[in-house]
């Protein structure tokens, strides 16, 4: 039987890439010379620093503006809370989303089974394998979860016949 997975996966090559060209134009531009502005990445944890608050937006949005000029999608990315280190300057963890949690995999599931579509939606883990008789049904499952989940940067792989 044909099948299909629907995952929720960044591209860590091209975050990194991101977070490296982020740095190099902050530290090239002139409004934040002498700041301890910059982006650090953990594993799949970005950290995003900067002298105020507003320094800190400014921070973030270089680091956005660079993650979609790579093709990474922003809503992979948790925004943590604003927290303050000493001083004024102050810091913004960014978690980096990977598959898709069990609430998001149970809401696919039931927004396929209630499309009536002749294709069986299960959940593997942090992926959610759909299932059906032909190609184009799982096609039209395609175009129904791009169309009606729009909170999750969605990719499908694995297409097999």
């Amino acid at each position: 039987m044909p099948s299909f997975d629907v995952v929720c996966e960044a591209d860590m090559v091209e975050v990194k890439n991101a977070v490296e060209q982020s740095n190099k134009e902050i530290g090239t531009r002139f409004d934040f010379k002498g700041s301890s502005a910059k982006v650090e990445q953990k594993e799949r944890e970005i950290t995003v620093f900067g002298d105020s608050d507003f320094q800190l937006g400014q921070v973030r949005d270089v680091l956005l503006n660079k993650m979609t000029k790579r093709k990474v999608d922003v809503r992979f990315l948790d925004e943590g809370k604003i927290e303050k280190i000493g001083g004024d300057k102050v810091k913004q963890v960014l978690k980096v989303r990977n598959g898709i949690e069990t609430e998001d995999a149970k809401k696919i599931t039931k927004l396929i089974k209630e499309s009536k579509l002749k294709v069986q939606a299960s959940i593997q883990g942090e992926t959610v394998r759909v299932t059906g008789k032909d190609r184009d049904t799982l096609q039209e499952a395609i175009a129904l979860l791009r169309k009606d989940v729009k909170d999750l940067p969605l990719e499908f792989n694995n297409f097999r016949d």
